[in-house]
């Protein structure tokens, strides 16, 4: 694997489970992923149980603020991974995988924990199944440039 895969972590507000997905696959991947996030229609802020939840597992989110899909439409990703629920734009040209995790938006400390459960298994899934890709890629000798996520 010549470089790590460009991800997209998209969700609605960019304030709970996209910042989750990232901040996963930054602490635990970052040999195999460029982790970004983006909403659909960002909140203003990052909501503050997910600030917690996430510092309880020792990642800290920094002082990232929610940001639009519409800011990262000129980045070229190799795979969006749409937690949203909703369809993805059509400017976002790479292939989706969605992820189905309940918005724990509203609900109390146990639904963010639960949701953040959820997140860092399918984000170490996908890290596994990159890093067995990228072995492949480098005892077969394929150039992966170009190749989309999972072939």
């Amino acid at each position: 694997m010549d470089r790590p895969i460009r991800v997209l972590f998209l969700c609605i507000g960019n304030a709970i489970r996209s910042q989750m997905a990232e901040g996963f696959a930054r602490c635990y991947g970052s040999d195999v992923i460029v982790a970004k996030s983006a909403g659909l229609s960002p909140t203003t802020h990052i909501m503050p149980l997910t600030r917690k939840v996430m510092t309880d597992r020792n990642i800290d989110l920094g002082d990232v603020l929610p940001k639009s899909v519409t800011d990262h439409q000129a980045d070229a990703f190799d795979l969006v991974v749409n937690l949203s629920g909703l369809p993805t734009p059509k400017e976002l040209r790479a292939p989706v995988r969605d992820w189905k995790v309940k918005d724990p938006m509203g609900g109390k400390e146990q639904a963010y924990r639960e949701a953040a459960d959820e997140i860092e298994r399918l984000v170490m899934n996908l890290i596994l199944e990159l890093r067995q890709l990228r072995k492949k890629w480098q005892q077969t000798g394929i150039d992966r440039r170009g190749a989309g996520c999972g072939e």
